[in-house]
């Protein structure tokens, strides 16, 4: 028998490749924070040995959700200012309380309380966009979470920096400093069209190239940011992010609810992936993002939550069924996006926008361990004919158990193991003192 690190034995296992696939009774074989065989469980038990192992009877096992939009710091204005308008939201309430407290202690706690938050609801993955990025990272560390933060590229100063030559220098630094970590990844983040002028942008574009890395950025995200492009260049965002050189593989273009046909089809032909944040958009009433026109186009559809300011939560399990009901009623179409594409929109398509795909979000020999375990023997997912439906439409975060990052167990039976939550607690009780006041 071959000694391994951990052995997992579950009642239902959904892979998310092949597609359309649920196993039954398999176990997972995990060593040294890789997956190395998925296996009948009688079969795994023969072959493997561990010290750790888990019987998850009534529970499936998938791989973690991948969070591809995330503004994480931002959970300390969780419910700050709600019922408005993105604009105003953001102009006289968001920007100005970020220019009185946002400092490294306001992201680290920050990120702190959305990292556990979205532990405990299932997420193992985020891409973030946020000032600091290199506290984010640290933060992430700290508490064995993978995450993608963002070199944040915007015109005007900030508590970060003083303009696009400072946010450069600094973003290239933390891109070396981390670019062999095995939980920290890097990725550009110009803010959106209106807040990046052509020449920042076009130089994201070379440097995305020469360093292999993503682009994340928010995109026709309002009627009112495609009129205001039109005024200021003559054409709408993405065809000036066109001209500039962005449409390419390495873009995810977040929220995109503002989409003609001609748009549609230029994404598919240029491989850029969409993040779709459904209950954000839903929220500030940004419109719809055409996610059934995009899925037939063969457009790579992620799901991201958006910052807990807007959500006004992060829970990805709850983002997977509002945005699988919510396409049906767009498209007025009760076959579009089925449970099975809500689940892949939440594991591989958004280890694909974030450039992770060779690595996560699908559950394979070789790839990271990083996976979830979630009851589905509660008394609302009974009676179960079919686990992934389950997933998607009656599941909720509570019901996540088991938390696993690169082998490393985050969460068992529900309790947080690397995060101290009474520290938590008491860290945003202070914060919430500070702003409320």
């Amino acid at each position: 028998m071959q000694t391994i690190d951990t052995l997992i034995h579950a009642e239902w296992v959904v892979p998310i490749e092949p597609v359309n696939t649920t196993l039954h009774s398999h176990s997972l074989c995990i060593d040294n924070g890789k997956i190395v065989a998925i296996l009948p469980t009688p079969d795994a038990k023969q072959q493997f040995q561990a010290d750790n192992q888990f019987d998850l009877s009534g529970h499936a096992v998938m791989p973690g959700l991948v969070n591809a939009h995330t503004h994480a710091a931002m959970s300390l204005m969780r419910g700050l200012a709600d019922d408005l308008p993105l604009m105003t939201w953001l102009q006289e309430h968001i920007w100005p309380t970020e220019q009185r407290w946002v400092n490294e202690r306001f992201i680290e706690d920050g990120t702190e309380l959305a990292i556990a938050e979205m532990v405990r609801g299932g997420t193992t993955c985020f891409n973030d966009m946020y000032f600091f990025p290199e506290v984010t990272a640290q933060s992430a560390i700290q508490c064995g979470m993978r995450a993608v933060v963002g070199l944040l590229m915007i015109d005007f100063p900030t508590a970060w920096g003083s303009g696009p030559d400072e946010y450069f220098e600094k973003g290239i630094a933390i891109h070396e400093q981390y670019r062999n970590s095995p939980l920290i990844h890097t990725t550009f983040a110009p803010h959106a069209p209106y807040t990046v002028s052509d020449q920042p942008l076009e130089r994201v574009g070379i440097l995305a190239s020469e360093l292999d890395l993503p682009v994340h950025m928010h995109i026709h995200e309002t009627a009112d940011e495609i009129n205001n492009s039109i005024e200021q260049f003559g054409v709408r965002p993405l065809a000036r992010l066109d001209q500039l050189g962005l449409l390419t593989p390495r873009l995810a273009a977040v929220h995109m609810t503002q989409l003609n046909n001609e748009e549609i089809t230029l994404l598919a032909e240029r491989n850029v992936s969409v993040v779709h944040c459904p209950e954000s958009n839903l929220k500030l009433a940004s419109g719809f993002c055409p996610v059934s026109q995009l899925q037939r186009a063969g457009v790579n559809l992620a799901l991201g939550t958006d910052g807990a300011a807007s959500n006004n939560d992060l829970d990805l399990l709850g983002e997977m069924r509002t945005a699988s009901l919510l396409a049906k009623g767009v498209a007025q179409d009760a076959t579009a996006l089925n449970a099975h594409q809500a689940l892949r929109m939440a594991t591989l398509n958004g280890a694909k926008a974030v450039g992770l795909e060779q690595l996560i979000g699908s559950l394979e020999a070789g790839k990271a361990a990083d996976l979830i375990a979630i009851d589905l023997n509660t008394l609302n997912n009974l009676p179960l004919y079919d686990v992934a439906s389950h997933l998607v439409y009656t599941t909720a975060r509570h019901q996540v158990t088991e938390v696993w990052v690169n082998g490393q167990h985050l969460l068992r039976k529900g309790e947080l193991i690397t995060v101290d939550s009474e520290k938590v607690k008491r860290q945003t009780t202070e914060w919430q003192g500070k702003i409320g006041a």
